[in-house]
């Protein structure tokens, strides 16, 4: 950057947004950050994550937090089974020793673990935005629910699927991809729940059968299993069904019902947990998507590229997109230039993951006859993959950092 000093304010104090905000803070550029949430633990976050070698670990790296990331993660979390619903394992894989192309951590220590590495003040908590409008020469005015306003010259849109920021950009929106789940949990689960633990092993387990229901259920930190019990079905499939989502017996009634053909021990990660059932859906925006450059304004993570979460590149891409963002804006001469660098890359390396993941969980959901099952990925290769990719992405940077010193 020049010497002046830009006023880019972050929508969105999740992954991509907390790590914009680390790595500008480590090339010695100012930036604030707006959340809704009242503080980085203020709910629930989620399951868990898998750090792909080729784009979170390389963010991580950038932003100094590799080794504060491998104390809290998981390798042996890369585990994976696949169960039809009777049970039967379809494909295993477990991590080989030294394989870290892909450990899991859980959403709420990579948060907080972001969030904590950043200079006091940075994240005003609390600010939910209402309004973004652009006041001339690129430079925007946000307006906040509490009544508070600010004005930046750039705003990075890094507030998730249904960003505020977004429509500057593009009339893109986001679409239901047709599956719902139920978000559920199972704690101190080796000693409350030991065939949960069992099935699920170290990492995940994935099983489902050829009418469009699934269960995947992740290993967390603390002795905790989240289990997500996913199925074709509409927004308001609740409704139609009569079923009050509040009332976690009326639920369990229903997903018994609808599981009774799945064999017990499979059941008993349908209706067996300590939680009540939190309720999702699968959306997406289009993919690829692409937009003409705004002057002042652009976006990152599910804002850029919402996807589906088959392959685990959502959270991995928006890492690499805060990193990215923050480099160029430290590096070109312009704020206009630093957006301009950044978003076509951005566009050619989550475009077609996006395509890809969305055509995934289509294909894992959809109705399918038992001599034509819907096979898992193989997992060791995805993994030399990561490394071979991460290995070629340095390699690249590196290149063009001598060529332009």
């Amino acid at each position: 950057m020049t010497s002046s000093t830009p006023r880019i304010a972050v929508i969105g104090a999740g992954p991509a947004g907390l790590m914009c905000a680390r790595v500008l803070q480590g090339h010695g550029v100012g930036v604030t950050v707006y959340d809704a949430d009242a503080a980085v633990d203020a709910r629930d976050p989620g399951g868990t994550l898998d750090m792909h070698a080729d784009s979170g670990q390389i963010a991580l790296e950038d932003a100094g937090l590799l080794d504060a990331f491998a104390a809290l993660a998981r390798p042996e979390g890369q585990a994976k089974s696949r169960r039809d619903h009777h049970g039967t394992v379809l494909a295993q894989f477990t991590p080989a020793p030294g394989d870290e192309a892909a450990p899991e951590i859980d959403r709420g220590q990579l948060r907080r673990l972001l969030a904590d590495h950043l200079r006091p003040g940075t994240v005003r908590w609390g600010r939910r935005l209402v309004r973004v409008s652009p006041v001339g020469a690129g430079v925007h005015r946000l307006e906040f629910a509490d009544g508070t306003t600010a004005e930046a010259d750039l705003v990075v849109g890094a507030d998730g699927a249904w960003s505020k920021v977004r429509p500057l950009v593009t009339d893109a929106v986001p679409h239901h991809l047709g599956v719902c789940f139920l978000d559920a949990r199972f704690d101190d689960v080796d000693t409350r729940h030991p065939g949960v633990a069992e099935i699920v092993g170290d990492g995940h387990m994935f099983a489902n059968d050829n009418d469009g229901r699934a269960v995947i259920v992740q290993r967390n930190s603390d002795g905790v299993v989240r289990g997500y019990i996913a199925f074709r079905a509409p927004l308001d499939w609740h409704e139609q069904a009569g079923v009050d989502l509040t009332d976690r017996h009326a639920v369990r009634a229903f997903l018994a019902a609808e599981y009774a053909h799945w064999a017990d021990p499979l059941r008993a990660l349908v209706t067996g947990n300590d939680s009540d059932y939190v309720p999702r859906a699968f959306h997406a925006l289009p993919a690829p998507l692409t937009w003409q450059h705004v002057p002042g304004v652009t976006l990152l993570g599910d804002a850029a590229h919402l996807m589906a979460p088959f392959g685990g590149h959502g959270a991995n891409l928006a890492l690499l997109d805060g990193a990215e963002l923050a480099h160029a804006v430290a590096e070109e001469p312009s704020l206009d230039k630093a957006v301009a660098r950044y978003e076509p890359h951005m566009f050619a390396r989550s475009g077609n993951l996006a395509a890809d993941a969305n055509q995934a969980l289509t294909r894992f959901f959809a109705t399918t006859t038992p001599d034509a099952p819907h096979l898992p990925p193989d997992h060791a290769e995805e993994h030399r993959r990561y490394v071979a990719r991460a290995a070629e992405y340095r390699a690249r940077r590196a290149e063009t950092a001598h060529t332009e010193g």
